[in-house]
């Protein structure tokens, strides 16, 4: 690997590094990496491409987006003709995603706390997703009930709530807890998950999500898409019994 640039900010130093032989770049805060994508712009994180799909299924055409690291997941909206916004608490993620990561310029980018930004905000998305990290775990507050409820009242008609949550293995209850803080505001709340394999993403989901199914890979990258798309099959919806445990 070839290191590209290293930043030193005041969230943890930004480190961005480049395969030589397939072109992959990888993005990293504080040592922990947070984004990767192959030479064509696409991101090689399996949950983003989940993420995409489930907005893609959901016709979301504009989006807000809470937390941007490597900004891979606005790029390829970008890529679809959505109209994407960004809010990150840390406005050197989006230098380096712009300079290294074909962050496009008709994204909009907001330095800013999430829930401040929310607070402040006036506008409508048909989809907002949840992608924000101190360390392993997204902060206190952006997994309140007071937060989601924010959230809904940016939501248009028909909108979808979606968050990226880190789960440990199968006692860890991280994805149970969003979606307990989620039902407090919709009534139509799921999870989807890969059981059974560890240090996974799950996605926790609400608003008009009852009718969506498990996503496809509609993005391929050149890098080992069958990598990807063999990662996205292990996604299933979780049992609305054992989400419903979580209220």
């Amino acid at each position: 690997m070839i290191q590209i640039e290293e930043i030193q900010t005041e969230f943890g130093a930004i480190a961005v590094t480049r395969n030589p032989s397939t072109g992959t770049m990888i993005y990293k805060v504080g040592g922990r990496q947070q984004g990767m994508m192959d030479r064509s712009g696409t991101s090689l994180a399996y949950y983003i491409h989940a993420l995409f799909g489930l907005l893609t299924q959901a016709g979301a055409r504009s989006i807000l987006m809470i937390g941007g690291a490597g900004c891979t997941l606005g790029s390829m909206l970008a890529r679809a003709g959505c109209r994407t916004a960004i809010v990150d608490v840390n406005p050197a993620s989006f230098v380096v995603a712009r300079r290294h990561f074909g962050l496009p310029d008709s994204v909009i980018c907001h330095a800013a706390e999430g829930e401040q930004f929310l607070r402040g905000e006036t506008g409508a998305y048909d989809g907002i997703v949840l992608d924000a990290f101190h360390g392993d775990d997204i902060p206190p507050h952006l997994q309140s009930s007071q937060f989601f409820g924010l959230v809904r009242e940016r939501l248009a008609p028909g909108g979808v709530m979606l968050a990226n949550v880190l789960v440990a293995n199968d006692s860890d209850e991280s994805a149970g807890r969003v979606a307990n803080s989620m039902k407090h505001v919709w009534t139509d709340v799921r999870v989807l998950d890969a059981a059974g394999i560890s240090d996974r993403n799950a996605i926790v989901m609400a608003g008009q999500v009852s009718q969506l199914r498990e996503p496809d890979l509609l993005m391929p990258p050149v890098t080992n898409p069958h990598v990807i798309a063999r990662e996205l099959g292990r996604l299933k919806f979780r049992d609305r019994k054992a989400t419903d445990r979580f209220v």
